[in-house]
């Protein structure tokens, strides 16, 4: 299975391809999708939400990935931020679904404690984490890594999290909502 992790971002998205099978897993690509110095202003959203867009399709045209897994993102301080990075989030989720993927979404918690084993980890311990996991022959970059351990979550867990839903009679959410450190 060849899984996408993606996360998310207005200014800077990372985006990571690994191929699974059972439990081994095997890097094919990472990067980022950048729309600052594209020669579109900062404060052209419009712009910036379609060169988003257009980029992680370019993605799947070329790696052909057939699942995704996303980051969820959370309130800041600054909820002008927030809402900026939610249309990004949104633009991604759109190009994502509109090529036929489905779409896993997880907590940087979630992540960061699947990938380096406590959901604090700084972004230079996921870094080395994906290196070492993924056997590369060096530090990918932060927006990159944190995308990798996505998919590599996603890689180990998603399974687990398909069959629980199919054996449970809850309904599977479409995003996490917290309150304290507890998920409801």
């Amino acid at each position: 299975m060849r899984i996408l992790g993606i996360d998310p971002g207005l200014q800077t998205t990372g985006f990571g391809v690994i191929d699974a099978e059972g439990p081994r897993l095997r890097y094919v690509a990472s990067g980022t999708v950048r729309t600052t110095g594209a020669g579109i202003a900062t404060g052209d959203l419009p712009g910036r939400i379609k060169l988003l867009f257009d980029g992680v399709r370019e993605v799947m045209t070329q790696y052909r990935p057939d699942c995704a897994a996303m980051e969820i993102v959370f309130v800041n301080v600054n909820p002008q931020s927030t809402l900026l990075l939610g249309q990004a989030r949104g633009a991604l989720l759109a190009a994502l679904t509109h090529g036929g993927l489905t779409v896993s979404e997880y907590t940087a918690l979630q992540m960061k404690k699947a990938v380096v084993g406590h959901g604090l980890a700084k972004k230079e311990q996921v870094q080395a984490m994906v290196q070492r996991l993924l056997a590369l022959p060096g530090l990918p970059g932060k927006d990159a890594a944190d995308a990798l351990g996505l998919a590599i979550m996603h890689a180990h867990a998603g399974a687990s999290f398909a069959a629980m839903a199919a054996k449970t009679p809850l309904k599977r959410r479409q995003h996490a909502q917290f309150k304290g450190s507890r998920t409801y």
